[in-house]
């Protein structure tokens, strides 16, 4: 490549990077988005996006080629005056914080990178991974401006918030918020400023914030169904006309790539005494184990076919990434004669047609509640029905 970009974003095809880079490059800059996965590349680069985000397709054949360009080559990042990162937030097998992950990837890069370069961390990090990073850049005698800007979209609804919510800056220092500020003014002029540490732990609070929200309905919606009591009617009465239960959120499965992980590594922070956490992840991590118990005491499952409608950690999105509809598959598959599950949108060989589920399933449970199961009918008088969700509107009593 022989020209220079404005912006490149390393992990540029994944579901942070690529969102990202194709509404900066609608908003008039130069995007080079680098990545090594080969069957991305080969997609993106055709035009297609590899997952669910509203609205991303049509804006990446209006900018391809354009605007937007792809390399696998970190090479190119000297062509670059903005440097974003996007990697998997960085923890091992037991989602413990991995710094070395972030050592790798620079050693990787340091020969690519001078005193000209900014470099944004988009990724959710372990609180102090940003100090860590300077202090590991400034010891391979690079002083380069550093920020952290958390990314804090909705899976598919990127394009549109990445626009509509305001963007965090966490910055050593004048210099690098401001060059940080006037990136970002392509997007928003909403912009707060903090210290690294500071925008680091906003970051985790937001989802751990949701996480434990989550929990405390599920928690609720499980005593309820315990003592035979439909949840919604308790649910709706307690909201209607009373605004001090607004943020009274439905029970449902709370899972994906962030939320759990988030609390994982904010209760490793705080020395594993975030004991608030720790029940929210046993209460949202252990409702698919309660759904499989309330079944057992009422059903003999080693007879019952069950079907799980819905794969996606939530609806209407394709990523399946620590979903708790495997888990319940999972759980299943031991305690019933058969499993079977379906979705239109989730990859995976071992899934059947939605019609096949239905019909073969003797127990049907609403994993991710899709807009395209609304119109779903199923016969009551011949089937059980869980709906943890209430997306029927019948309850979620069962």
């Amino acid at each position: 490549m022989d020209k220079s970009y404005d912006i490149c974003i390393v992990g540029g095809l994944g579901h942070i990077g690529l969102p990202m880079g194709i509404t900066m490059a609608k908003a008039g800059k130069s995007v080079l988005l680098i990545d090594i996965n080969p069957e991305a590349i080969k997609t993106v680069s055709c035009g297609k996006v590899p997952f669910m985000e509203a609205g991303a397709e049509e804006t990446l054949k209006e900018v391809l080629n354009k605007t937007l360009f792809i390399s696998n080559n970190n090479s190119d990042i000297r062509l670059c005056k903005f440097v974003v990162i996007v990697i998997g937030t960085p923890v091992d097998e037991h989602l413990n914080p991995q710094f070395t992950i972030f050592k790798k990837l620079f050693l990787t890069l340091m020969d690519n990178i001078t005193d000209t370069h900014h470099i944004i961390l988009r990724s959710t990090v372990y609180p102090g991974t940003t100090e860590r990073i300077r202090d590991f850049l400034h010891s391979h005698g690079k002083r380069i401006a550093l920020t952290f800007c958390p990314e804090r979209i909705a899976e598919g609804k990127a394009l549109e918030e990445l626009s509509s919510l305001p963007q965090i800056i966490g910055a050593f220092d004048d210099k690098s918020f401001n060059e940080a500020s006037a990136f970002f003014n392509a997007l928003t002029t909403d912009i707060i400023r903090l210290t690294p540490l500071e925008a680091e732990l906003t970051k985790l609070f937001t989802n751990v914030w949701r996480y434990i929200l989550f929990s405390i309905s599920n928690q609720f919606y499980q005593v309820a169904t315990q003592n035979n009591v439909d949840f919604y009617k308790v649910y709706n009465a307690a909201v209607h006309h009373y605004p001090r239960m607004a943020g009274f959120a439905k029970a449902g499965f709370a899972a994906g790539p962030c939320l759990f992980k988030d609390t994982m590594q904010l209760a490793a922070f705080s020395n594993n005494e975030f004991f608030l956490g720790h029940a929210a992840m046993l209460i949202n991590e252990g409702l698919p184990n309660f759904i499989v118990k309330r079944l057992k005491d009422k059903y003999n499952l080693k007879e019952k076919r069950v079907g799980i409608i819905g794969m996606a950690f939530k609806g209407d999105i394709d990523d399946e990434r620590e979903s708790l509809s495997y888990k319940l598959k999972k759980i299943l598959e031991f305690e019933a004669k058969e499993v079977l599950c379906t979705d239109p949108y989730v990859r995976d060989d071992r899934l059947v047609p939605l019609s096949e589920c239905i019909e073969a399933s003797d127990i049907l449970i609403l994993g991710a509640p899709h807009s395209c199961y609304k119109g779903l009918t199923i016969d009551k008088t011949s089937k059980v029905l869980v709906d943890i969700w209430n997306f029927y509107g019948e309850g979620g009593y069962f």
